[in-house]
């Protein structure tokens, strides 16, 4: 019974990494905070599991693995991968409409301020230096609230617009049961004498 609160509040994490030291580096330390953690070595796979790959550009017996029922809450990737840079996957991922409200780390062994800087100015919530440490992993749990937050306020958008709709419609209604003209004195708890 226990199980099923943990695995409801747990989050999700995709760590894209090509350096297998650093992705086992943040896998562990993502593990050691209760995430949940799926880990890819390029960018390529992370958008294929992220379903964002065109069909042509997919093999077709891997279309199965491209649909995934468990939901990315956070995205942490390197910065300098061959093939797709961070920086290019995290474009990829603020241009989606399905994905762009997924927050996404960046990490990156070299300080460079300019990097950093289009990095953040193109939506990313974070810029680790590597080595990641604990400190840094313990710095995504307001992005992955946030992030958890958007998505239910987004749902509850229809429904508070749903509730609007009614108090408008419902609004006239008690205007017209209040004219003028058919409203009683109320009682307000001084007494008068006649």
């Amino acid at each position: 019974m226990m199980s099923g609160v943990a695995t409801e509040t747990q989050f999700h994490v995709l760590a894209v990494d090509d350096s297998i030291i650093d992705r086992k580096l943040i896998e562990r330390l993502l593990k050691t905070s209760s995430y949940q953690v799926t880990a890819v070595d390029s960018g390529i796979k992370a958008l294929e599991y992220l379903g964002l790959l065109d069909d042509e550009n997919t093999d077709p017996f891997s279309s199965a693995k491209n649909h995934h029922e468990l939901e990315v809450n956070l995205i942490i990737t390197d910065y300098c991968m061959p093939g797709m840079t961070g920086y290019d996957l995290l474009r990829k991922i603020k241009e989606s409409s399905s994905l762009r409200d997924i927050p996404v780390v960046i990490m990156s062994s070299e300080n460079v301020p300019s990097r950093i800087n289009s990095c953040l100015e193109q939506g990313a919530e974070e810029f680790f230096l590597k080595p990641v440490q604990q400190s840094d992993v313990n710095k995504l749990k307001p992005h992955l609230l946030r992030g958890k937050q958007d998505k239910s306020e987004y749902l509850n958008d229809d429904h508070q617009n749903n509730i609007n709709v009614i108090n408008k419609r419902k609004k006239p209604m008690e205007e017209e049961c209040v004219s003028l003209d058919r409203t009683r004195t109320r009682y307000n708890g001084t007494a008068t004498q006649l």
